[in-house]
């Protein structure tokens, strides 16, 4: 189906949803995609998602399954994408697996509905707060607490030819722990260790780079109390995601004993998930991710709810072409959005050729072509298909 192209007026309104089909690709990104009538199609991902669980779930969502026949997809206007949301979302009761898809699904949407109106998302969104974002981005994995490899990762970080100004440094690589894994009580040497890394960071990237104190949901409180301490002299710009993904009452005890702006938000599901949070002021800033927080409907949710709590969001976004390109146009049309996340190699993903993404001084040119902007190379697809992964044309 062509990806590209728009209804007239008279037709706007009358193309209806065919097929909805998934492909893995070898990298491990798990593509969908959303066929009409019209010949217009819209894409969507869902991250490191196995492609025959992927599909799956397309036979509830895309033809109701056995059950609930009245939510298929197959059939209905795509551009009545906030019936979709509810149905996908709220309906059905689903599981974090189904919520990364439903979440694929309803970016897809948003991608088709601009190509049929011929407008970038943004503008569908409300219009763009901004036309460039500022973007931060990671440090290398190596033993922190090596001033010599420092020396190296800051030259490299410093030299990147896309000009970032903010990094993330991951606080299991100054201790030697598996990424993402709980951790009971750290040690007062975890804790040495932890202050030397980051006055390291800080030394070797200088007062010019701002810096991220990175953490997975790994510590308990105690020890999330007594890094914060440890690394306060650094000035951190962000305290990220030390506790566990829910809110609970170890949040405020973090916000009560320090200074630094704590975020969490990336493992949020949908606006009631944020909504504690915001509630109790328990953090500085929310990064839901569109991918696991309920797709761009879900994401422009929370960004709106967080606006009433005069709440700064941010967007995690360590995935694919469509991801950054549904990042970059979710986020331009967010009031309460100053920047995003973005990996190094963002604008080297070939899944479209050219690469539509333009990184520049740290911040990322906002596209105003029809849909998330991305024209799919469907002949690099095909040949990047997952091992045994059947071919969607």
């Amino acid at each position: 189906m062509s990806a590209v192209g728009h209804l007239s007026e008279g037709d706007r309104g009358q193309a209806r949803i065919t097929a909805i089909t998934a492909l893995r690709l070898d990298s491990g990104f798990c593509l969908v995609r959303i066929d009409t009538d019209a010949g217009i199609s819209g894409y969507g991902e869902c991250g490191d998602l196995d492609g025959d669980l992927v599909r799956a779930a397309l036979l509830t969502h895309a033809e109701g399954g056995a059950r609930l026949p009245h939510l298929q997809l197959i059939g209905k206007d795509p551009l009545d994408i906030g019936v979709h949301h509810h149905n996908l979302f709220y309906a059905y009761r689903q599981r974090p697996a189904h919520i990364m898809i439903c979440s694929g699904l309803d970016m897809a949407l948003w991608d088709l509905a601009g190509k049929l109106l011929d407008q970038p998302v943004h503008k569908l969104l409300g219009g763009a707060f901004r036309t460039e974002l500022e973007l931060y981005s990671h440090c290398p994995h190596f033993d922190l607490t090596d001033a010599g490899a420092w020396a190296e990762a800051a030259a490299d970080l410093k030299s990147d030819p896309h000009g970032f100004k903010t990094f993330k440094v991951d606080i299991h690589d100054a201790i030697g722990i598996p990424m993402q894994e709980y951790a009971p009580s750290l040690s007062p040497g975890d804790i040495r260790k932890i202050g030397r890394s980051y006055e390291l960071a800080r030394e070797h990237l200088g007062e010019e780079i701002d810096i991220i104190v990175h953490c997975h949901n790994e510590l308990d409180a105690p020890s999330a109390i007594a890094v914060a301490d440890a690394v306060e002299a650094i000035k951190p710009i962000y305290y990220e995601d030390p506790l566990q993904p829910g809110f609970s009452e170890n949040w405020l005890a973090l916000r009560r004993s320090t200074s630094i702006p704590i975020m969490t938000g990336e493992n949020i599901e949908l606006p009631e998930g944020a909504l504690p949070f915001l509630q109790h002021q328990a953090v500085d800033c929310l990064q839901p991710d569109i991918i696991s927080s309920g797709g761009i409907t879900g994401t422009k949710a929370i960004a709106d709810l967080a606006a009433l709590y005069r709440t700064p969001i941010t967007l995690h976004n360590v995935s694919g072409l469509l991801m950054n390109a549904a990042s970059q146009q979710l986020a331009a049309s967010v009031f309460n959005c100053p920047r995003i996340e973005c990996t190094r190699r963002a604008d080297g993903l070939a899944w479209a050729s050219p690469n539509p993404l333009q990184v520049k001084d740290g911040k990322m040119q906002v596209s105003m072509a029809p849909g998330l902007g991305v024209e799919l190379d469907q002949d690099w697809i095909s040949g990047h298909r997952f091992a045994g992964e059947p071919d969607w044309n």
